[in-house]
């Protein structure tokens, strides 16, 4: 059995599936893959629990299956948060450097001051994401401890979540005997596993195409500026396939995996499937060209909504390294092209790198939130903030005044 303290563990809580991996620092400084553990989710809807039993079960098969591959016991985890009530946004914060020197205490005060804006009560801050600092109109600065100065200023990205949406995402985990160490989103986690330094220097728009939600994060000049999700994805072109094909919604996921293809000109017209009926009906074989013209225009909408999100932002002319696509529904056959050719940028499919262990197993796009919510924690562990049963209102005031008491006495 390995030690608990030495591992980390991503549990990605998708809408089609649970996933958990596994990993262990690595002699050279890096990340082993050990474990994975994966189950068909029933419990989510776009990213949100609407059946906390079914998700439950879901969690405690990928975590089962996840502890038999690496001969461990899982006890905290490190999990991901999606859904359309994620809310991103950027501030800024101003304080005065008390000793001319910027230390530890003036970067917390400077961060604080940018997170102090109105914030409504159903809501709760899940990241707050240094962009850049600038001390006396020198901007640019990734780390400013130690440098001299009188005034330090903070530019931040602040990403909140609806307060139940997350609770009942920790509640889960919880019930199936699970710390959660820490809720991520799970683009920024996703980003973590498939994009290079240089990506996100030049400028790189991420697009996590899962099975609820389409996740996007943009990052410019190193450090995110943008978060947003949209409630299109997997799911529906498999019930457009399901509708069109007339075929149950089970038998119409494996026909978009197996036969998928986002552009119809890529397929050949000879081409035919089986597709199973409704029902005792016999099962009817049709040309694969009419299960890509179902598909191609549900992807062509997701792909459009991706670029008006990126035009929006007034980003657009900014993302040198054009656009990385990742996610289980990015596997499909077209799906790179039809993107270059809808958004205008260069586009690539992003698959987990720079990892050892079982890095052929999850060299997939499927597993890139996993995968990046265990890199996630080997770099922020020491950042934690979400614990089992500290979720209450009275712990959380306890703890804080426990704090300030500490500072000042």
């Amino acid at each position: 059995m390995k030690r608990k303290e030495e591992l980390l563990v991503g549990l990605d809580i998708g809408t089609t599936k649970v996933c958990a991996i596994v990993g262990e620092p690595s002699e050279d400084g890096g990340i082993d893959i050990v474990g994975i553990g994966s189950h068909p989710s029933r419990g989510l809807r776009k990213g949100v629990v609407i059946n906390m039993e079914s998700t439950v079960e879901s969690i405690k098969q990928a975590i089962e299956e996840a502890e038999l591959m690496a001969g461990c016991e899982i006890s905290r985890v490190f999990t991901g948060v999606a859904g359309g009530h994620i809310k991103g946004f950027n501030s800024t914060g101003i304080v005065a450097v008390k000793r001319r020197e910027v230390n530890e205490d003036d970067v917390r005060r400077v961060i604080d001051a940018a997170k102090a804006v109105a914030i409504p009560m159903d809501r709760e801050v899940i990241h707050i994401i240094p962009q850049e600092y600038v001390i006396d109109d020198q901007d640019g600065i990734k780390r400013p401890l130690g440098m001299c100065g009188v005034r330090l200023e903070a530019k931040v990205h602040i990403v909140t979540a609806a307060v139940t949406s997350a609770q009942n995402i920790i509640k889960c985990a919880n019930r199936t005997g699970l710390d959660v160490a820490d809720i991520v989103l799970q683009q920024l986690a996703s980003s973590e596993a498939v994009l290079t330094p240089d990506e996100k220097e030049l400028g790189v728009a991420l697009v996590d195409i899962g099975g609820g939600t389409t996740d996007i994060a943009i990052f410019a000049e190193g450090s995110i500026v943008h978060t947003s999700v949209i409630a299109v994805a997997g799911n529906h072109i498999t019930k457009d396939v399901a509708i069109g094909l007339r075929t149950p919604e089970a038998a119409a996921e494996k026909i978009k995996q197996k036969y998928g293809c986002a552009m119809t000109s890529m397929v050949d017209k000879d081409e035919t499937i089986e597709v199973p009926s409704v029902g005792d009906r016999t099962p009817r074989v049709l040309s694969r060209q009419i299960l890509c013209e179902i598909i191609e225009p549900r992807c062509e909408e997701i792909f459009m909504l991706v670029q008006r999100e990126i035009q929006q932002t007034g980003y657009a002319d900014m993302l040198a390294s054009g656009v990385v696509i990742t996610g289980g529904q990015s596997s499909m056959e077209g799906m790179v092209e039809l993107a270059e050719d809808v958004i205008g940028l260069p586009v690539r499919r992003g698959a987990p790198r720079n990892m050892g262990g079982l890095i052929d197993v999850v060299k997939s796009p499927m597993y890139a939130t996993g995968v990046g919510l265990v890199l996630y924690g080997s770099h922020y562990a020491g950042a934690s903030r979400f614990r089992m049963r500290d979720n209450r209102i009275f712990s959380k005031t306890k703890r804080r005044m426990r704090e300030w008491v500490t500072q000042f006495f």
